[in-house]
């Protein structure tokens, strides 16, 4: 089943070919769509290294995608993530609304009671590769509404739970879950050319080879 999904996207990519030779869209990078067992193999394994971290060195939350609307990334997140929608106050402050976190399967009609989480966390990219980033980048990395997947509104409890642990450590307590989080890891992982360790590869490939092997993962490399 997974192999004929991927055959369609494959097929509608060469049908969208002649549409995508002009400059503007050759300038955009190319969506990647692949198993998961195929985007575990993708991710390259390397030793974690800690030295020189500190969470200031990622700034966050920064004016949003859109610097007009008086949000910040962790607002605009709120407001996309939204089940319904919050009234959005002066100052961007968000009243109303519901949310579902997903990590738990918690329905959230707070938004202080949620936090943003990165999904891949910042002391996790340091350690993978994002140490030797320049500044800019880790801003944009910590602010990545470029995915869907970069950033994710969940209880607080959960976040907080997962800390920096990757999947060797941590998986969200809903076993429903699972499979979808792990597709994300490795989709976060791959989109800013990030690494993981023996211990954490291992644990993805548990995973991707028994209960997740029909998990698809999509991403597009971050410019």
């Amino acid at each position: 089943m997974i192999k004929n999904l991927l055959r369609g996207f494959s097929a509608l990519s060469l049908a969208l070919a002649p549409l995508l030779s002009s400059p503007a869209a050759l300038a955009a990078p190319t969506a990647e769509v692949t198993t998961l067992a195929d985007a575990v193999g993708l991710v390259k394994v390397t030793e974690e290294d800690r030295t020189g971290y500190t969470r200031t060195k990622f700034k966050h939350w920064n004016s949003g995608d859109d610097a007009t609307d008086g949000c910040n990334t962790r607002a605009e997140v709120l407001l996309a993530e939204a089940v319904v929608a919050p009234t959005v106050e002066a100052g961007c402050k968000l009243t109303g609304g519901s949310w579902t976190s997903y990590y738990d399967g918690q329905e959230v009609t707070s938004a202080g009671s949620l936090d943003i989480d990165h999904m891949v966390p910042l002391a996790e990219a340091w350690d993978s590769g994002a140490s030797a980033w320049s500044a800019a980048r880790r801003e944009a990395y910590a602010n990545d509404q470029g995915s869907a997947v970069s950033l994710v509104a969940v209880t607080a409890r959960t976040n907080r739970s997962k800390s920096d642990q990757d999947p060797a450590d941590w998986m969200p307590p809903s076993p429903e879950a699972q499979c979808r989080y792990v597709g994300e890891w490795v989709s976060t992982k791959l989109r800013w050319q990030l690494t993981a360790d023996d211990r954490e590869l291992e644990a993805l490939k548990v995973y991707a080879e028994g209960p997740c092997e029909d998990t698809v993962v999509r991403y597009t490399p971050a410019a």
